[in-house]
C-alpha cells in the first residue's frame, strides 16, 4: 500500500499512532469547543449591546462563585491533559529492552541505514512488522530530524551525539521518510521510505543481497586495525588504560570527580576526544581518533565493545583505576 502523495491525514502503521491520534484530536476538540464558545459569546454581546440598543448599561458585579468558575473549571482539564500526554511522551521515549536497533548515520542529504546483522541500505528502511525497533542516530555534518508520519515519531539527529527513537510497525505497506528539519540547500531531496514486512518476509529480503559484515566484526577489525589492545587489554601490565570488557552500561568515575554512565555518546566522545573526559586513576595519553573514523566505523567499534558485555542493571559499579600510566576511555 503506497501513500498518496497528499493526504489530510498520514497513514496510521505504528503501535502508537492511534493514540497520538486520539490525543491530537482530542486537543483540536477542545481548542474548537472553546473557540466557538469566546466567539459566540463576543458575538452575542457585540449584537446585544451594540449602540442605540434598550439594554440595562449600568456596571455589573459577578457573584464570587462566577469569578472562580472561570478559574477552576479548566484545571481538571489541563491536568488530563498533563497525565495523558505525559504518559504517552514517557512510552514513546523508552524502547523495550528487546527492541532490534538499527544504526542511522545522516548526512547532507541522504539517511544510511545499518541492520544488526550488517546489511546496509540507504534512503531505504525495511523493518517487520510486530517488532520494536530502536534506532540510534547520530549526524556526520549539520542537524537532521528523522520523521515518519505514519508511525507519528520525529527525532533530531545531531551531530556528535547519538540520539534515540523507537516504533513497532504493525501494517505492512511503504511510508515516507523525510528529514524535518532545514538542513541545507537540497534540504528538500532529503527523503527515502519505509518498507514494512511480514516477519518472513522481512527475513526472506535479509537473507538475499548483498552481504555485510556485521557491525561486531568489522568493529573487532577495527579494534585490531589500530591495535586498542596494546593498552586496554587486561593482561597489559602495568596497566596503562581501563579494561573494556564490560564496559558498556557502567558507571565511571573521572578524574575530576564527576560520574558518567558508559553509554554510546560517551564511548564515542572517548574515541575521538580521549582528553574530554578522563578516567579517574589514568593519564590522558590516548591519541586523539577524531577524523580518523568514520561514524560507520565509530557504530561498529560501539557495537563491539557493546558485544564483550553490558553491565547488569542497577550495578552502578565504577571502573577501577589503574596503574596511573595509562589513557582511556
Amino acid at each position: 500500500m503506497d501513500n498518496a502523495e497528499f493526504q489530510l491525514f498520514p497513514d496510521a502503521a505504528s503501535t502508537v499512532a492511534s493514540r497520538v491520534d486520539a490525543l491530537f484530536l482530542f486537543m483540536t476538540a477542545l481548542t474548537v469547543f472553546f473557540t466557538v464558545a469566546i466567539a459566540g459569546a463576543i458575538l452575542y454581546l457585540g449584537i446585544r449591546y451594540r449602540r442605540g440598543a434598550n439594554v440595562n448599561r449600568s456596571q455589573y458585579s459577578p457573584p464570587l462563585w462566577l469569578e472562580l468558575s472561570w478559574l477552576l473549571t479548566p484545571v481538571p482539564v489541563v491536568i488530563f491533559v498533563f497525565i495523558w500526554s505525559s504518559q504517552l511522551f514517557l512510552e514513546m521515549q523508552r524502547p523495550p529492552k528487546d527492541a532490534m536497533e538499527i544504526r542511522v548515520v545522516a548526512k547532507q542529504w541522504m539517511w544510511k541505514l545499518q541492520h544488526p546483522s550488517g546489511r546496509r541500505e540507504i534512503d531505504e528502511l525495511h523493518v517487520p512488522t510486530g517488532r520494536a525497533v530502536r534506532m540510534t542516530m547520530i549526524s556526520e555534518d549539520v542537524i537532521h530530524s528523522f520523521y515518519v508520519p505514519a508511525f507519528r515519531i520525529k527525532q533530531d539527529v545531531l551531530p556528535g551525539r547519538y540520539t534515540t527513537t523507537w516504533f513497532e510497525a504493525d501494517t505492512p505497506g511503504t511510508y515516507h521518510l523525510f528529514c524535518a528539519e532545514y538542513c541545507g540547500t537540497n534540504h528538500s531531496r532529503m527523503k527515502g521510505r519505509v518498507v514494512v514486512q511480514t516477519p518472513s518476509e522481512y527475513e526472506e529480503w535479509l537473507g538475499g543481497g548483498r552481504r555485510d559484515q556485521s557491525p561486531v566484526v568489522a568493529g573487532a577489525a577495527l579494534y585490531e586495525q589500530f591495535r586498542c589492545g596494546s593498552c586496554h587489554a587486561p593482561t597489559v601490565t602495568p596497566l596503562r588504560a581501563p579494561p573494556l570488557e564490560g564496559i558498556y552500561g557502567r558507571s565511571v568515575k573521572l578524574a575530576n570527580g564527576a560520574t558518567v554512565t558508559a553509554d554510546d555518546s560517551y564511548l564515542r566522545e572517548s574515541i575521538t576526544r580521549p582528553a574530554a573526559k578522563v578516567v579517574a586513576g589514568f593519564q590522558p595519553i590516548m591519541p586523539v581518533f577524531e577524523g580518523q573514523i568514520s561514524e560507520e566505523g565509530l557504530s561498529d567499534l560501539l557495537a563491539y565493545l557493546k558485544s564483550l558485555g553490558a553491565a547488569d542493571s542497577g550495578a552502578g559499579g565504577a571502573t577501577e583505576g589503574g596503574s596511573g600510566e595509562g589513557a582511556k576511555p
